[in-house]
C-alpha cells in the first residue's frame, strides 16, 4: 500500500565509507563535549544524593527526636481521677 514512499537501501558494496578529516576532527570535538556534559550530571547526580540523604537524615533525626520527647513525658502518669461525687 504505502511501499512506494520508502527509499531503497544505499548499497555500499564491500568499501567502507571514508570519512575526511574535517568530519572525523568534528566528531572528536562532539565526542568531548558528550563526556562533558555527561561527567557535570554525574556531578550534579552526586550532589543531589548527598542532598537528599542530608535532608532525610534530618527527616529522621527529628522525628526520633520527637518519639523520644515524648516517651519521657510525665503529666499524664501523675494525673489522678477526680473523686467521683455521691448523691
Amino acid at each position: 500500500m504505502g511501499d512506494s514512499n520508502y527509499k531503497t537501501k544505499v548499497d555500499t558494496g564491500e568499501q567502507n565509507p571514508v570519512l575526511k578529516k574535517a568530519e572525523l576532527d568534528y566528531m572528536k570535538i562532539i565526542e568531548q563535549k558528550n563526556r562533558e556534559r555527561v561527567q557535570k550530571l554525574q556531578q550534579l547526580g552526586r550532589r543531589n544524593r548527598m542532598t537528599g540523604f542530608s535532608i532525610g537524615a534530618g527527616v529522621l533525626g527529628i522525628y526520633l527526636y520527637s518519639i523520644f520527647a515524648v516517651k519521657q513525658e510525665t503529666f499524664l502518669d501523675d494525673f489522678e481521677e477526680p473523686a467521683k461525687v455521691q448523691q
